[in-house]
C-alpha cells in the first residue's frame, strides 16, 4: 500500500490560543503509522492564526478521517478542514 499526504487547515478557538502548546498536542494525538511532516501558519483575520500541518498516513489507515477526527477532540481546536489530498 502508499501513503496519502493531506495538507489541513486546524484552526483555534481563539487567538489567545498559545500556538506552539496547539501544535505540541495536535502532533501527540495522532495514532501509529500517521506523522506530520511540517507546519505552516496561515494570517486569518483579527490576530487569528491557523496551523497548517502536512499529514502523511498509510493509504490503508481510512485516509484522513482518523487524523480529521484525532485533531478535532484536542483542546483548544475549533474546526479542522482538509485543503488537499494526493497519493504519494
Amino acid at each position: 500500500m502508499g501513503k496519502v499526504a493531506a495538507k489541513l487547515t486546524v484552526m483555534p478557538e481563539s487567538p489567545e490560543i498559545d500556538l506552539d502548546e496547539l501544535q505540541e498536542r495536535l502532533e501527540q494525538s495522532l495514532s501509529e503509522g500517521a506523522k506530520i511532516n511540517g507546519f505552516e501558519r496561515d494570517d486569518v483575520a483579527f490576530g487569528l492564526v491557523a496551523l497548517v500541518p502536512t499529514v502523511i498516513v498509510p493509504d490503508d489507515s481510512g485516509g484522513t478521517e482518523v487524523v480529521e477526527e484525532a485533531f478535532a477532540e484536542v483542546d483548544g481546536v475549533e474546526s479542522v478542514t482538509v485543503e488537499n489530498v494526493g497519493r504519494i
